[in-house]
């Protein structure tokens, strides 16, 4: 069985800034004191070939970070609807940054393309949703030790310890080859690090060298977790070298698997205009909400799909994708939608909720969770309905009003 890339990051982090820190708690099923699960387990790591000096410098003395009990168990503190989540994450600075970006790695993303076959850009916005390009800040702010929180999770975690187990013992061998230490490795309380949020089975049996500096590393440079990333699209999601992962179109809907002629000669048509430019290809037709945008969705929609299975997910891969390559927004709206915030409305709406009294946690432009638990308090004591969080143009004009 193929393991999914996280396990309970469903629609996430989609980055680690989503993620709200809880209390800690106590073991919740566990028959062994910590100090005795230790030295029980330091037999299976040996098993694995972890050394005895690996083992005992890592764990011995290590203290549980049993606050991911109380993460695993919580529910999304925000319920967004499709278009406010492609807004958030499709946004004006991703789009601005992630053009940048585009030109200072352009050769590195150049070679990924040319050795794997994958859409640059879509390399590209996966590292801009998972990590924001890389930023110094979402570690800082999101991320925390693995190690603690992966052995508190394999002792005391009783629906998928055993799955536990298995990564906190890939994070050991990765210790004992030399590919990383246990203070380089941070990541959110489920184990997921680095630019493209690894989990530690990934690293090691997706995860290459290259940069060629003799180790695998999805930290410091993104060569090996952009590269990396690629693979495991190809290798796991069987994506198809010089194939669009879809197209945003209009006309007869059916819900069959067909080529792109035959869906042409339906009279289905791109929504831009343009021709289908595989017609041989197959595709399917998706549409996420009633009455917004219809896509046809091919193999490599799947193949971004099998990264992260969240449909949500994977529409602002692709969608961020195609406007980092310079393609507009969706052509039909969703209904009810917003369009989305420039960068410096955004700020300017964080700059007001600060001035009111509503704590933003930055002014930046950059929408985490302390700026929509700052909106939500503010639709709640203004009675705007739905008190939902969503940092939009609705809650700017409001703010405007004073």
């Amino acid at each position: 069985m193929i393991l999914h890339r996280r396990v309970f990051l469903q629609g996430v982090l989609a980055s680690a800034s989503l993620l709200a820190f809880g209390a800690t708690a106590s073991a919740q099923n566990s028959s062994l004191a910590f100090p005795q699960w230790v030295a029980a387990f330091r037999s299976r790591a040996l098993a694995r070939g972890v050394s005895e000096k690996t083992y005992d410098s890592v764990i011995g003395g290590l203290k549980p970070d049993t606050s991911v009990y109380a993460l695993q168990r919580s529910q999304p503190e925000f319920q967004e609807q499709t278009w406010q989540y492609l807004n958030r994450r499709v946004s004006d600075w991703r789009i601005t940054a992630g053009k940048e970006v585009a030109k200072e790695h352009a050769v590195m993303l150049g070679k990924i393309e040319r050795e794997y076959g994958v859409d640059r850009y879509l390399v590209l916005a996966i590292w801009g949703v998972e990590s924001a390009y890389g930023d110094p800040m979402v570690q800082q702010k999101y991320m925390r030790p693995v190690f603690p929180a992966l052995a508190a999770l394999a002792w005391g975690e009783p629906r998928r310890r055993a799955y536990w187990e298995k990564e906190l013992l890939n994070a050991l061998v990765i210790v004992e080859r030399g590919w990383s230490n246990p203070k380089e490795m941070v990541g959110s309380w489920a184990g997921a690090m680095g630019h493209t949020q690894w989990m530690p089975e990934v690293w090691l049996n997706v995860g290459l060298d290259f940069d060629g500096d003799g180790r695998v590393s999805p930290f410091g440079s993104p060569a090996d977790a952009l590269a990396s990333t690629a693979r495991y699209l190809v290798n796991r999601g069987n994506y198809r070298r010089g194939e669009r992962w879809g197209h945003e179109v209009k006309g007869p809907a059916a819900r069959s698997k067909r080529a792109y002629s035959a869906w042409q000669a339906a009279g289905v048509r791109r929504a831009s205009g343009e021709a289908f430019p595989l017609p041989k290809a197959s595709a399917r037709r998706w549409t996420p909400a009633p009455g917004g945008p219809s896509f046809l969705i091919g193999q490599n929609f799947d193949a971004v799909h099998s990264y992260n299975p969240s449909m949500n997910y994977t529409l602002a891969i692709v969608h961020l994708s195609d406007r980092l390559r310079g393609d507009g927004p969706f052509v039909q709206p969703f209904p009810g939608s917003e369009r989305t915030p420039t960068l410096a409305e955004l700020k300017e709406l964080q700059q007001r909720l600060t001035k009111a009294g509503f704590d933003t946690g930055g002014l930046d432009g950059r929408v985490g969770n302390d700026t929509m638990r700052a909106v939500k308090a503010y639709q709640e004591k203004v009675g705007l309905d739905p008190a939902d969080g969503y940092a939009g143009l609705k809650v700017l004009a409001r703010l405007r009003q004073g």
